[in-house]
């Protein structure tokens, strides 16, 4: 397990245990959505989740829905003190922690948003991201993780370079921009002066890799959670 996992596990255990549930059978489940289900209908096709490489893992506890994006789903019906307990070495487990996680935060109110966003939003959310950015004043941003929208917004004001483990992508131009390998990844940390990571690196238990020097912004409704609790720099506006 890696140390970021490690520490937000251990945040989410204590939570829970101030609030009396540990020891409680409280009912917890987890599903892939559709694609529809996850993102709606947006203008663009061009998103992971439509094109079948990841699936949104989706988590209710007393109601209220917690998402996390993987590329490995499944199904699951237990006690929340079961999942917190789940030995942490496939990306289906990490992702059914951090889904329901965020389910159980949102409804603690810890965290405001817990659910992907929908529809024309990915547009909307994109056209906030350069804003989001400025007071770290970059010159050179790093992406790790493709989001095509953000990619656009950031493409048009800094110097972009970003990688991705899709091997589709890799070696293909986005936005002006060449997609390159995730192996990478170290370069583009010496070179940048920002880093725009996706939360689901989170759930595949990259994370660790993007700690360093220079400021982290991560994006994505996977990482909510961990975010508020890490205090980490997060940018997710139109989450739901």
């Amino acid at each position: 397990m890696g140390l970021i996992l490690k520490r937000f596990l251990q945040e989410v255990k204590k939570i829970i245990a101030e609030k009396s549930l540990g020891n409680e059978m409280v009912s917890v489940s987890a599903r892939p959505l559709t694609p529809e289900e996850a993102i709606g209908n947006p203008v663009h096709n061009d998103y992971p989740l439509l094109k079948g490489k990841e699936r949104m893992m989706q988590a209710v506890f007393q109601d209220t829905k917690g998402h996390a994006f993987s590329d490995h789903t499944g199904n699951f019906t237990g006690s929340l003190a079961q999942v917190l307990n789940l030995s942490m070495d496939s990306n289906f487990h990490r992702a059914l922690l951090v889904a329901t996680a965020n389910a159980v935060l949102r409804r603690m109110s810890i965290i405001s948003k817990s659910c992907h966003c929908k529809d024309h939003d990915p547009v909307i959310c994109a056209s906030h991201l350069v804003d989001a950015l400025s007071p770290f004043s970059p010159r050179r941003v790093g992406m790790i993780g493709d989001q095509p929208r953000l990619l656009e917004a950031v493409a048009g004001k800094f110097e972009v370079r970003i990688c991705d483990r899709d091997p589709e992508k890799i070696g293909t131009i986005q936005s002006g921009i060449l997609i390159e390998d995730a192996e990478v990844y170290r370069d583009i940390k010496k070179w940048a002066d920002l880093l725009l990571v996706t939360g689901t690196t989170l759930v595949n238990n990259t994370i660790d890799n993007f700690t360093g020097d220079i400021p982290v912004v991560y994006y994505g409704i996977t990482i909510t959670g961990a975010a508020k609790l890490l205090n980490f720099n997060h940018f997710c506006p139109l989450g739901r």
